[in-house]
């Protein structure tokens, strides 16, 4: 990561989020003390690249605007408001974990399908064929749990 602040298209290649993203986030309060320099661009120094990481992190993992705006709004002021951002982050946290057991339990289904879909093919047998549905079942149980 640079040390030395640097312009909106370059933070834009860096993260992947758009030009207009970014400045819709800082229009909505999203990435805080945006600086200008003296041609009056945006100067991203990397205090505040952090700041865009996080919140892209965030937004990539579901937080809705809402609560990624209190995050960012808490503010390094008062200790107190660290409370909320570690509230915030906990939910954001335990809500990931979720998505990530849902999905473990999705990639097992698809890999169960990818199986059985290989093992017909392989058998020569038509997705109606009654063996087919066997071969699935047996593929199923060894995939997907419970």
């Amino acid at each position: 990561m640079t040390t030395t602040a640097i312009g909106i298209r370059e933070v834009s290649e860096l993260t992947g989020i758009s030009v207009d993203a970014l400045r819709w986030y800082e229009k909505e309060g999203l990435i805080p003390d945006v600086e200008r320099g003296p041609d009056g661009r945006r100067r991203y120094s990397p205090m505040i690249m952090r700041w865009v990481r996080t919140v892209q992190a965030l937004r990539r993992t579901g937080m809705p605007v809402a609560e990624v705006r209190e995050f960012i709004q808490a503010g390094p002021e008062p200790l107190e408001k660290h409370e909320r951002r570690l509230d915030l982050l906990e939910r954001q946290a335990e809500a990931i974990d979720a998505q990530l057991e849902q999905l473990r339990q999705d990639r097992a289904v698809i890999q169960y399908k990818l199986e059985s879909y290989r093992l017909m093919i392989a058998s020569g047998l038509d997705c109606e064929d009654p063996e087919s549905d066997r071969l699935a079942a047996e593929v199923f149980e060894r995939h997907v749990p419970g």
